[in-house]
């Protein structure tokens, strides 16, 4: 029986909220209802009253009946629990998973959120609801962290996961040929061992904030039809997020700055740290932060929005005539700037990827442009991109019908350049230290600069600002107990993050044994800090220091032939419990110094190949081989 509001003292909007309650009480709660409301009418409320009374009463027992009514089907269509897993090398993919396991936290599902290598691997199996936030290092390959967990789903040991629901979020850059092929690794995987993908993997560029929100906010839509307002709904919830191997939600760890809102930095020195004579530049720069809010430990990073360079901007403007002043849209927010401010200081300008060129062959006259892209030999076009700019393609394949709009268009945002921190911030409270070597080469017929590196050490004046923002980058940490010992190798620019752990140690009064390699060109013009580490060696702070100039002798020596020369004392540090840290080069050093940790291990602990790799795997997996490589 349905209440009318022709034939009773409430509004209809009072009527329909009482249809809407009664169908749900049970017996007990309509005479339970009747009571309260005789009750009241008993102290003598009018009839005035009482219709008022009984309206509001009704007005507030239906919302609560609604809301429980709500409250049952989220319970009934939301998972009880989640795991998150995370590869990460620079930190992204973990403040992204983080993100997500607030959001499935605020939807009172339990979450398990975790690094890949921290996580038991058998409790997969009994996973249902499983999200995987992977960047992809190098040439396609793996973090470190996800190194153990990728090996296990292609082994023979992983198991059917038919009753399993997955999504994957995969962090790139599309200047690399394999784009993103961790995380499509992880996607193909999951469903060939029998997994359903709950909702579509996203690829996403170095500009990944907007994609990777698109993402979550699918992953709550498939999990909840209205996920904006099952998260409404759930509002306050205490369901705990279960962290495993160090595992944090680094989300809270946002200021008013951020890579979406840098800071402006104002440069305090900016000194060439090589000597007279040296083929090299590398600039020592000093930042304030004063006012800004951030802070930083050691082994984070600073990422700095640069400016390309004003003559490439004013080639390309020549090239295709265009007037500099012409107004162009960038980002998302759809800014109107002039076209010159443009190719200056929002677009990328300086790398060619095969995205680029597949967007842009529709606007070329010219056939060559397709036929390299449909072009069998992906060497070819792999050779091509490699050096080259968005200057070359302009003259490569003109005619071109394109518009300044357009063009700017096609071009993916100026991302951030990341550095290694090279102070600590107990040190220099207010300060930040970097340690930047200028790149500069000739290259198809042009000079090529290095887009940060040039800005750095030719343009940029002290008292000039930066906009920069502040990377945490949890993987690559000092130990928690500072009379642990370390082993820092870092060649080159590669060794400005052990400035800033020493300084650490320094300020901490750490007791732990340090020992440092270091490597370059030459001693007298490269020896990047020498005053620094000898200071350190003197006071105690540094306990050992091995260099390696591998110009100055007959035959080139690297810090990797240092290590195997002290290979005993190494690996006793090692089993003592030291923490061993590589920064620097990815393509070659990081990976001579690898295979040189393995011989260590494998001679002087008497092991075969493979179990020196399982040795070392343990170590990663324990948080004691970190590295910072690029």
């Amino acid at each position: 029986m349905r209440l009318e509001v022709t034939n009773s003292p409430f509004t209809e909007e009072q009527a329909e909220l009482i249809n809407q309650l009664l169908p749900t009480l049970t017996e007990k709660q309509i005479y339970w209802l009747n009571g309260y409301l005789t009750f009241y009418q008993g102290r003598g409320a009018g009839e005035k009253q009482a219709e008022t009374l009984a309206a509001g009463v009704a007005q507030q027992a239906a919302a609560v009946a609604l809301e429980s009514a709500a409250e049952s089907v989220v319970q009934q269509q939301l998972p009880a629990e989640a795991t998150i897993l995370f590869g990460s090398q620079t930190g992204n993919s973990q403040r992204l998973a983080g993100k997500l396991a607030d959001k499935l936290k605020g939807l009172g599902i339990a979450v398990t959120l975790s690094a890949m290598n921290a996580y038991k691997t058998n409790g997969l199996k009994k996973a249902t609801h499983l999200f995987i936030v992977a960047s992809t290092h190098g040439e396609g390959d793996p973090p470190d962290n996800a190194l153990t967990f990728h090996e296990f789903l292609y082994s023979k040991r992983a198991p059917k996961l038919t009753e399993l629901q997955y999504a994957v979020l995969s962090l790139g850059d599309s200047s690399y040929e394999f784009f993103c092929k961790t995380g499509q690794d992880f996607d193909q995987r999951l469903e060939e061992l029998g997994a359903k993908r709950l909702t579509d993997r996203v690829d996403c560029d170095l500009d990944f904030e907007e994609p990777a929100a698109g993402w979550m906010a699918n992953v709550v839509k498939a999990l909840h039809g209205d996920g904006a307002t099952a998260q409404q709904q759930a509002e306050g919830s205490t369901v705990p997020t279960v962290i495993v191997g160090g595992a944090s939600s680094p989300a809270d760890q946002e200021t008013i700055y951020s890579r979406t809102h840098p800071f402006q930095a104002e440069v305090l020195t900016n000194l060439n740290l090589n000597g007279r004579g040296s083929d090299r530049e590398t600039r020592h720069l000093e930042l304030s932060l004063e006012d800004s809010g951030l802070t930083y430990e050691p082994g984070d990073c600073v990422g700095i929005y640069p400016e390309n360079s004003p003559e490439l901007v004013t080639a390309i403007l020549n090239q295709m005539k265009w007037d500099a002043n012409a107004p162009v849209i960038v980002g998302k927010a759809g800014e109107a700037v002039s076209l010159y401010d443009a190719l200056l200081k929002h677009v990328e300008i300086t790398v060619l990827t095969k995205p680029l060129l597949e967007k842009a062959q529709p606007y070329s006259e010219c056939g060559d442009l397709a036929q390299l892209l449909q072009a069998e030999n992906k060497n070819e076009l792999r050779s091509y991109v490699k050096g080259r700019d968005v200057l070359d393609l302009l003259t490569d394949f003109a005619p071109w019908r394109l518009t300044a709009a357009d063009f700017v268009a096609l071009l993916r945002k100026l991302p951030p350049r990341l550095y290694s921190i090279a102070s600590s911030n107990r040190a220099n409270p207010d300060e930040v230290h970097l340690t930047i070597r200028k790149v500069q080469y000739d290259a198809h017929g042009r000079k090529r600069d290095g887009v940060c590196s040039v800005h750095a050490s030719e343009r940029l004046k002290e008292g000039d600002t930066l906009p920069v923002f502040i990377q945490h980058n949890p993987g690559f940490k000092l130990p928690a107990n500072p009379d642990t010992p370390i082993i820092m190798i870092g060649p080159g620019t590669g060794v400005a993050p052990f400035r800033a752990f020493l300084e650490e140690r320094e300020e901490l009064g750490a007791e732990g044994k340090s020992w440092l390699f270091y490597g370059d060109r030459h001693f007298v013009t490269d020896f990047l800090y020498q005053t620094d580490w000898q200071r350190m060696l003197k006071d105690g702070v540094l306990t050992k220091l091995e260099v390696a100039f591998s110009r100055d002798t007959e035959e080139k020596v690297y810090v990797q032939h240092r290590m195997l020369e002290h290979a005993a004392e190494l690996y006793a540090w090692l089993q003592e419990g030291a923490h061993i840290y590589v920064c620097g080069d990815e393509k070659h050093m990081a990976h001579d110094v690898h295979d040189a940790l393995l011989t260590i291990v494998q001679e002087q602990g008497g092991r075969s190949r493979e179990q020196a790799a399982a040795y070392v795997n343990e170590l990663i997996a324990h948080n004691r081989y970190q590295r910072d490589v690029y």
